[in-house]
Order: C-alpha cells, then structure tokens, then sequence
C-alpha cells in the first residue's frame, strides 16, 4: 500500500462535544456516544485514531443513516461534517474532488448550473459524500448506473495502522473494494474523487402511471428499465388490493422548456404525538397521495429536485413519527421470488401498522465494486414503520424470515434490529471483510451482527 506520511501542524487537538446527541435520521435506538471529536482539517485524524483511549471511534457525517450503522453507543464518534471543502474539478471532462463531509446538496449546487448531475443518488441530498460511499448508495437508474461507488475514481483513507492511504480502482484495490459499502470501519475517508454525469439542465421529462398488481408493475420496469434511465413505484401497503401503486420514470429533459417552480419547503416544528401517525391516518394518507398522484398522470416536466427528493422539501420529517422514532425496512429478494414480494406486502397489510413511505424498484446486473455492496439483481422494497416497541420488531422478524427463505437480503444502513443470522446470510463475505476493518473502528451495528465487543 502507497501510505503518506501524515502532516503536523501543530493545530490543537480536535474539540470534544460535552454533551452530545448524536442521532440516526430514524432516532431509534438512541445511543449515546461517549465521546465526539469534531474535525476541521484531515490531519487531525491520524492522531486521534493513534491516541490510546477507551473505546473505539466511528466517523459520523450527517446522520442520515436510518438505524444504528452510523452510531457508536458508549464510544467515541469521529464528526466529519467539518470536512467540507471542495478541492478540485474538470467541468469539461466531468469530475469533482471533495473533501468527504461535502454533501451531494454543496456538489449539486456548484454542479447542475455547469451542466453536471450525480450518477447516482439517493433519495436525500442530506447526506455526505463519505457516507454515500460507505452505504454505497444506490438510486432510481441502479438498472443503468449500477451504485455510488461504482463512480468513485479515488479516495484517502485514514488508517490507524498505516496512516494515510490513496485508493482507487487501480491502486490498493482490494482496501478500496472494502471501503466502498464499509459500513465506515476500514478508515476514514478524508476525500474522494467522483465521475460527474452531463445533463442539458435542471428538468426531468417525468411520466406517472398507475398500476394495480405486482405482475403490471414488473411489466412496467421491463418496458420503462429500456427507454428510462430512472424508475420506481410507490406502493400502497394498505390497499385492499396487494401490489398496487404509481410508477414513476423519468429522463433528464433536452427539452428547452422550463420545470414548474421548486416547492416550497417546509418545516416539522416539533416532535408529533404518537398518536397522530396511527393506522386510519396512514391509511388516509396513502390513499390521499395515490388520487394526487393519479390526477397527475401521463408526462411533465418537472425540476429536479421533487423529483429525486420528495421529502427533502419537508424539514425534519422524521419527527412526524413521534419521540420513540421509526424503522426503516428495505430488503432485496431475487426477481424470481415474486411470491415472496406479495407475502411481504400481505404481511405489512395484515398487521394495521402499514407504510406511508413504501418503495419498489427492481436492481440491475450492474456489480458494484463493494466488497460490502447491498444492491444486487432482484426486487427491492423499503418500508417505514413507526416504533411502537415489541409488535414492530416482531413484525420486523417475520419479514426477514421470508426474505431469508427467498435467498434476499436486507439492508444495513437502514437497519436498526437485523440478528446475525440474518446479517450474514445478507452478506456471506463478512469475514472476509473484517479482515480490512481497522482495529480502532467500530460501530453499534457491527457489534450487534458480529457480537464484537470493541
């Protein structure tokens, strides 16, 4: 490996938070760190990782992470969002370098003006380029884009064992596979290189159809996944009828015509009872959104941010589910086990505590380079439930136990409760990804599913 030297400046040691609340974006569980050292400069890592100190440390970006994978109960959290410089760009050949507290929201609005987009985003623009590498996020043209790392051209990692090292496709392979979809445990990631994808402006040529069975919604991605680069579904978990649900499929627009105006953000002022998100009201506000949806059927044209971010025009939506939080499901079952889709939406129906944010989208062959890498070829459904304590963990265990017969997986960075058994059935390469995880790092989650106890 090609380590660099780390560099002192004699700047003080990184400052400690008091009292910290560091959460993930469910707010469940709530895990207090011990400490939190805040980064401005990337040369205050090496010396915090190599400083002898209880417990292990965790990098923590935006909090954006659903469950507990960015949570390091009772130990140390490293907070990288300080890290949040640019430091270079080709806007003719298409390519950024940031630092990895930068946000896809600081890199879309210094890039989309130029006429450059993300090759793969999420569902929020909230969340720091360091994060999306170590989920390896995926978005709405995994058929055609395959994950964010799969655009990752180069990073520095922060190692406690051999400082700082420079990873890419090319060089130190093996240590940059692991660190994309890592979970944040081989290093922390001080910045990165990322391909941009060219784009004429800031429209989206969006079409709305509505469908009523799983078997309408596979035949849609099949025709759209050819002459879309971006697809998904809505589906209505409530609905008497399993499986039905809005289809979305969108280009970025050549067209010269103008999107309709951004929406207007608002804000979620306070923590909301827990009674306010009950059945009757999900159930009302699926079928609220399914008739809007439907009055918008056909093509537009729309900007770009309703459209890859819905639900980042509602600030600190997450409060809407009450002070215990919520959890997020998303698993991914083989295209072949459509039976096993409808037993879970059977199952989310049955048990009267449906979800609201329900979606459905198929995965592409396209292979991330992530050792760790959740998206694979299948069919994948992400859930929302508010916590309600041993009912929705129960509930919660029933689902994997059908995407564990159906050869699936679920997903880390939005998992708050998965067992080991279900972990590593998800992700059989595990121990060979523990050998790269740096012996200073760890995380609640991993602790949870491998039983460490650093």
């Amino acid at each position: 490996m090609n380590a660099v030297a780390p560099v002192t400046s004699g700047r003080e040691y990184p400052p400690v938070m008091d009292t910290p609340e560091y959460l993930s974006w469910g707010r469940y569980p709530r895990l207090e760190c011990e400490k939190a050292f805040q980064i401005y400069w990337d040369d205050q890592v090496l010396p915090l990782l190599l400083n002898e100190q209880e417990g292990s440390l965790l990098p923590y970006g935006l909090g954006r992470s659903y469950g507990d994978v960015c949570l390091n109960g009772g130990r140390n959290l490293i907070d990288c969002s300080h890290l949040n410089h640019f430091i270079s760009a080709d806007f003719e050949s298409g390519w950024i370098r940031c630092e990895a507290g930068v946000s896809l929201a600081d890199i879309l609005e210094l890039t989309v003006p130029r006429g450059w987009f993300l090759p793969v985003t999420p569902g929020t623009r909230f969340v720091t380029v360091g994060g999306a590498i170590a989920n390896d996020v995926h978005g709405k043209n995994h058929h055609r884009a395959g994950t964010f790392g799969s655009h990752v051209r180069k990073l520095a990692l922060c190692r406690s064992d051999i400082g700082i090292v420079i990873c890419s496709p090319d060089e130190n392979t093996e240590l940059f596979n692991a660190t994309i979809g890592g979970l944040g445990l081989t290093g922390v990631i001080l910045w990165c290189e990322i391909g941009l994808r060219a784009i004429h402006g800031a429209s989206i040529d969006l079409e709305t159809i509505q469908f009523n069975s799983l078997t309408e919604f596979l035949n849609l991605t099949e025709e759209s996944d050819a002459s879309h680069e971006y697809t998904v579904a809505w589906i209505d978990c409530l609905s008497e009828r399993a499986g039905r649900g809005i289809f979305f499929c969108g280009n970025h627009s050549l067209s010269s015509a103008k999107a309709r105006r951004k929406a207007r953000r608002i804000t979620v002022p306070f923590t909301f009872p827990e009674w306010v998100l009950n059945p009757l009201a999900t159930k009302a506000l699926n079928s609220l959104y399914r008739l809007q949806q439907r009055s918008k059927r056909g093509k537009r044209i729309v900007d770009y941010e309703p459209f890859f971010y819905p639900l980042d025009s509602i600030l600190h939506w997450n409060l809407a589910y009450g002070r215990r939080g919520f959890v997020q499901y998303q698993c991914v079952v083989p295209s072949s086990a459509v039976d096993a889709l409808a037993d879970l939406l059977e199952l989310v129906s049955a048990s009267k505590t449906g979800s609201f944010l329900a979606v459905l989208k198929k995965f592409g062959s396209q292979k991330s380079p992530g050792l760790m890498s959740f998206p694979r070829p299948g069919l994948t459904l992400a859930l929302d439930f508010p916590m309600r304590g041993e009912s929705t963990l129960a509930l919660l265990n029933t689902l994997d136990s059908v995407v564990l017969r159906a050869g699936g997986a679920v997903y880390p960075a939005k998992d708050a409760r998965m067992s080991a058994e279900m972990f590593a059935a998800s992700f059989p390469k595990w121990q060979e990804f523990q050998s790269y995880v740096d012996c200073k790092l760890s995380s609640s989650f991993w602790r949870r599913v491998t039983g460490e106890a650093k």
